[in-house]
């Protein structure tokens, strides 16, 4: 029960820095895997969510329940496809339309955006993910990674906790914004569209600090102008959100380090001192 309570408030939490950051309007979600069920923000403004808000919903739910967002599908979905994913966060960051509608697949052009990925894949269907059916094909296009872009719907992203893939979000919409210069830039300079990703080796390299990394991300994200808000006492001393997830988002923690697979970001790595999750 404690660490229930915990979780919710680090999904509550996480919500109210993703309605600051902009990332989201009316509409968009956080959850975390509890054990068999999920807790997700309700259908309503994240920025007032708080940890008494939060719904539970199995995870073999065959309905939802009252208050639920009816794209919470896409999170089942997604928990159910990926045993590695402990957290999601569904926005709609702007950029993140127009690079759905010119690629099917995002290559990272700058180190911090192979936190999201060794490629950020495209899901082409618009349709709202409002049943399983629906959320399950757009799940079955991240059998690895931590970012899906959703054509005209937005996108999703993951992380060992809530707060962890609200930093991705938050990466994710500044990764498409590099992108869309670059692509600018490189059809004005030349008429063509090449762009310069990153190649496979600078990909490792700089996912392999990501466990290091992406816990400050976070940090910095949760502490921004006006990081106060509904019920913004943080649940614990912050070593307690999320306890057990190297690398989250809690206070005070100097950052643990974790690799980018989803699943390792739950085990600190000792040696190099840099890998993490994504």
């Amino acid at each position: 029960m404690i660490r229930d309570g915990v979780l919710r408030g680090e999904v509550a939490e996480a919500a109210r820095v993703l309605a600051r950051l902009g990332l989201v309007t009316a509409f968009g979600h956080v959850s975390a895997r509890a054990g068999d069920s999920m807790l997700i923000t309700p259908a309503a403004d994240l920025a007032g969510v708080t940890a008494a808000s939060v719904i539970e919903v199995p995870l073999a739910a065959r309905v939802l329940p009252a208050g639920a967002p009816a794209e919470a599908w896409a999170h089942l979905a997604l928990y159910r496809a990926r045993p590695d994913a402990a957290a999601i966060a569904r926005a709609q960051p702007a950029a993140a339309f127009a690079v759905a509608a010119v690629v099917t697949v995002m290559v990272p052009v700058h180190g911090q955006a192979a936190w999201l990925g060794e490629s950020v894949p495209v899901y082409g269907d618009a349709a709202l993910l409002r049943s399983a059916d629906r959320a399950e094909r757009a799940a079955s296009c991240l059998p690895a990674g931590e970012a899906l872009l959703l054509r005209g719907n937005g996108a999703l992203t993951l992380g060992a906790a809530p707060g962890l893939a609200v930093a991705r979000m938050w990466l994710l919409a500044a990764a498409c914004d590099v992108y869309l210069a670059a692509l600018a830039a490189s059809r004005a300079a030349s008429g063509a569209s090449p762009v310069t990703t990153l190649s496979d080796g600078e990909i490792v390299s700089w996912r392999a600090v990501g466990g290091e990394l992406l816990p400050r991300l976070w940090e910095h994200l949760r502490s921004g102008p006006g990081s106060a808000g509904p019920g913004s006492a943080r649940p614990g001393s912050g070593e307690e959100q999320g306890q057990g997830q190297p690398g989250d988002h809690r206070r005070p923690p100097a950052p643990r380090v974790m690799p980018l697979d989803l699943r390792e970001e739950r085990e600190p790595h000792g040696g190099a001192p840099d890998r993490e999750q994504a």
